[in-house]
């Protein structure tokens, strides 16, 4: 049991060793050019979902200002309304 221990083998390794020049292994020239693209395209993206966000928070704004405008418009309106029927008789209808 005691003698294997002297003469156990190396632990493989998962790949064995290289032997060429390593600066040919590199992603080259276009490997630099797609992730180059990507980069670009993902800086598009940004750029055009920060504008869409923005656009719909002020169209958002917008709208509640119009509707307060709206709300303001339409209670002057009944006030006028209110008013011009003050000094009028109130009158039935007749069956």
């Amino acid at each position: 049991m005691i003698n294997w221990l002297p003469f156990a083998e190396p632990s493989p390794t998962p790949f064995p060793d290289y032997t060429g020049d390593p600066n040919l292994i590199t992603p080259g020239v276009w490997g630099f050019v797609a992730i180059l693209a990507v980069g670009i395209a993902t800086v598009l993206l940004i750029i055009d979902m920060n504008r869409r966000i923005r656009r719909s928070r002020y169209r958002e704004e917008v709208r509640i200002k119009l509707e307060e405008e709206q709300a303001v418009a339409d209670a002057a309106a009944a006030a006028a309304a209110r008013k011009a029927n003050r000094g009028k008789p109130k009158t039935t209808p007749s069956s």
